[in-house]
């Protein structure tokens, strides 16, 4: 393995170098064997001084996987995390790592590989895809790890992995694979089951598109379905009666065919035309073998109509919104494939066998309680990319295979959150002091404190609070108290006539 490393101070590091055990510079001057290193800058976002590192992995020939770690020069909490990233980009979340710079953390990211948001950058670089799909968190967590114990003169008290969608993955990923790379491990709304997951994105394009590409389904009546879903059963799941958002999506009984467009009607505008209506039967049933009829991936949820148009109407580039390089570069090695040619009989098996080095759907994680990790796991209810069904089918897959698995892994499912931030009902949901509680004091987090803050901009105030409870338990509105506040709930397994 060759490590390229970039390291300097920034701040008060000349007043603090003493108080550790090798100074800054010397982390570029004298690395750790193993390590060559190259000169490197760039611009930190504002935070306490720190030692920032810059590095190159090379654990087979041609990978190359970048990572930053910021060392605070003084006020070290004694904790490493990790943060992960989203899409197929190889951008750091600097926000976040701003964030727990600021709050003591030792704090690391990686590019996973690559440069930049296109599955395309495999064409040449085979090796870029297990790098992408698992190697280059659990390489820059051990590098990581050893250059804080080299500055400190310690290894962390404990480490940490937090991600959200492709994060997501990445955290499923590090406790199937890598079971003691970290203490705790937050996965939101994980992309785990990625091709799966992406031959539902290519059928949910196939059902909303003509031959020539034009949609089915106008985008602008979207809102109308959304609204008709929440009229029907918005607060009459479990909610509260004035929730414009669903709490328990698969307990709502509204089909499309209810604003079905009647017979002679002039303007269609107001309602649904028949091959409408079919588009969203079947964005809510899921992508279904052509032929058989078999359920090959889940369906998207009601209550989560408002953010479809990103991927299935709003493309951001042109191989989008079917995940035609994923397609091309990582399955069929053809850059001219389109999506008509997907054959639902041949091309199944041939997906399935691209899935190892991405997909994080082991449900054997023994190794990882065995090393005593624990693994909070969160998703959002109206989550419009992944659907929650994913993270609900894996708890059960988990618990099928070794029983209750309460003691090192809790499931959290969150009203009106969509994909990891945003949404119509609960926008946040805070799991980082729940799993240091965990981890660190044995405390098991029974629920998540749920925010609805008024605006994007959490200085706006907050609407309301909500508690999240462990799956399957759900919050329950005591009938008394003030229901904006998350004191008057309390959590609750629904009896099967609930």
């Amino acid at each position: 393995m060759k490590i390229l490393l970039g390291a300097f101070a920034i701040g008060m590091a000349a007043l603090t170098h003493k108080a550790h055990a090798t100074p800054c510079a010397d982390l570029t001057a004298r690395p750790p064997a193993g390590m060559t290193i190259t000169a490197s800058e760039a611009t930190l976002p504002a935070s306490p001084p720190v030692c920032r590192l810059q590095g190159q992995i090379s654990p087979v020939q041609g990978s190359r996987i970048g990572f930053e770690l910021w060392l605070p020069l003084s006020g070290w909490n004694g904790k490493f995390q990790m943060v992960g990233n989203g899409g197929y980009s190889s951008a750091l979340d600097t926000r976040a790592m701003t964030t727990l710079i600021n709050n003591g953390y030792a704090v690391a990211a990686t590019d996973t590989g690559h440069t930049g948001d296109d599955p395309d950058f495999v064409v040449g670089h085979p090796e870029a895809l297990a790098d992408w799909g698992h190697r280059a968190v659990h390489e820059t967590a051990m590098a990581a790890k050893a250059l804080i114990a080299r500055y400190y003169g310690q290894a962390p008290r404990h480490s940490y992995f937090s991600g959200c969608s492709t994060g997501g993955q990445q955290a499923l990923m590090e406790a199937q694979r890598y079971p003691g790379d970290f203490d705790g491990i937050i996965a939101g709304d994980p992309g785990s089951n990625r091709t799966r997951l992406n031959l539902g994105f290519l059928w949910l394009y196939r059902v909303s598109h003509r031959a020539d590409g034009s949609l089915i389904f106008p985008p602008s009546k979207l809102p109308m379905l959304n609204k008709a879903v929440l009229d029907a059963c918005a607060g009459k799941d479990g909610g509260l009666p004035g929730d414009r958002f669903l709490t328990a999506p698969a307990q709502c009984g509204f089909k499309p065919k209810q604003i079905q467009c009647k017979r002679g009607v002039s303007d269609e505008s107001h309602c649904l035309t028949k091959a409408e209506v079919r588009v969203a039967e079947q964005i809510y049933r899921g992508a279904r073998h052509p032929r058989t009829g078999a359920q090959l991936y889940y369906g998207w949820v009601k209550g989560s109509e408002w953010g479809w148009p990103v991927y299935w109407a709003n493309p951001v580039k042109p191989s989008e919104p079917a995940r035609l390089n994923f397609w091309r570069y990582w399955v069929f090695n053809d850059p001219t494939w389109t999506a008509d040619r997907f054959d639902f009989d041949r091309d199944i098996v041939r997906m399935d066998q691209s899935r190892g080095p991405i997909d994080a759907i082991d449900p054997d994680l023994s190794a990882f309680a065995a090393a005593g990790g624990k693994l909070i796991q969160f998703h959002g209810l109206a989550d419009p990319v992944v659907p929650p069904d994913e993270s609900t089918g894996y708890y059960n897959q988990i618990k099928t295979r070794a029983g209750d698995p309460s003691a090192f892994f809790r499931l959290f499912m969150v009203p009106g959150l969509g994909h990891c931030q945003g949404g119509p009902g609960l926008t946040s949901v805070a799991a980082q002091d729940a799993l240091e509680q965990w981890v660190e004091n044995g405390a098991a987090p029974v629920s998540l404190p749920g925010v609805r803050f008024r605006s994007m901009n959490r200085a706006d105030g907050i609407s309301f609070t909500r508690p999240v409870c462990a799956y399957p338990a759900t919050a329950v509105y005591d009938g008394k108290g003030d229901p904006s506040t998350a004191a008057s709930f309390t959590c609750r397994v629904p009896k099967p006539n609930d």
